[in-house]
Formats: structure tokens, sequence, C-alpha cells
């Protein structure tokens, strides 16, 4: 059994292998002209949430869509694949210069190089999903998606942990765009 493992856990996995079900085409080709966050557009070029296209891999058959175009948002399960490895503290871009553990942060510098983003689903259209407020980079690949529902996933009034102490001192929602103003 592997160390630290949960009973029944198979003897020797260590690793999983997953394959992206598609790559998203956004206009971010670079870390510092992403926004931090999907909702977080201050100091991007428009300063508006940026549209994107996921296109399903030629592997999957389109029927994986079949009744998503029905849903305002989507979940975007994806691997940080220009992250170049990780650190147990991260000195996160709000609040003062202190580090945080890793797993308390959003951070792309994780054990597991994988990410997570709540975008909005604008169209379904054959094999590609047209979404908007994404803080991907070009290129991303994505490893999973799965509808947002609203009853299930939102906790408006769920504590943030340090992120509550920033809030108070800085207002609710406040976040730093990218690090340094675009260059054309």
């Amino acid at each position: 059994m592997t160390p630290g493992a949960p009973r029944g856990y198979p003897s020797g996995m260590d690793a999983f292998t997953y394959r992206p079900i598609g790559f998203v085409r956004t206009p971010y080709a670079r870390r510092i002209d992403a926004p931090h966050q999907p909702t977080v557009v201050a100091g991007t070029e428009t300063g508006a949430p940026a549209e994107a296209t996921l296109e399903l891999d030629a592997s999957l058959p389109e029927t994986v869509l079949r009744d998503l175009a029905g849903f305002e948002r989507v979940w975007l399960i994806f691997a940080f694949h220009l992250s170049e490895g990780w650190a147990p503290l991260v000195q996160p871009p709000r609040g003062p210069k202190a580090k945080r553990g890793v797993l308390a942060t959003r951070s792309p510098h994780r054990p597991n190089a994988i990410g997570l983003s709540a975008v909005e689903l604008l169209a379904v259209e054959g094999r590609t999903l047209r979404l908007r407020g994404v803080d991907l980079l070009d290129g991303t690949p994505v490893l999973d998606l799965k509808p947002y529902v609203p009853y299930a996933d939102a906790f408006p009034g769920a504590r943030a942990g340090w992120i509550d102490a920033i809030d108070a001192a800085t207002g609710a929602h406040s976040a730093p765009g990218p690090k340094k103003p675009r260059r054309s």
C-alpha cells in the first residue's frame, strides 16, 4: 500500500494520467497578461472579461456536450501547463507581504499543477464552447468540464480564512490585476 494512502488504494499507484478534453484559445499569451481570477480584470488590456473558446478533442464524440447549452456557467478543470515546480509557502498577490501555505492559496505553483475556474458559457457551437471570463493562458489543456449548479456550488456566506481579513482592510473582493501594464 502507498504510504499515507487510504485503505483500498491500489499498491504502487502514485500517479494518475489524464488526457485533455480540449485546449482553450484565449487572448492571454503570458502570465503577466492574464487576470489573477476570472472576474478580476482590472489591469488587463481591455479591462473587461475576456472571451475564449474551448475546442473539444477529436477523440471525444460531440454528444458529450449534449444538454450543456442551458447552463450559464461551467467549471473548467485544467493543468497549469507552464508551472515550473512548486513551493510549500507562496506569497499571494493580495494583502501584506506574507507567505501562506500553498494549499491555502490559488497559486498555480502547486504539488499537482491543477486549476479550477468557473467561467461563463456563452454558447455551444458544435464541438466548440464559447466562454467569457477566463483567467487561463492560450493553449491551456482542459482536463474536464462540469456544469456550475448554483444550489450546490454557491456558498455566498462562507468564510474565506485569511482573505476575510484583507477584505475587511481593503474592501470586499479587492484584488490586483496583472502585475505590470501590458505592453503592445
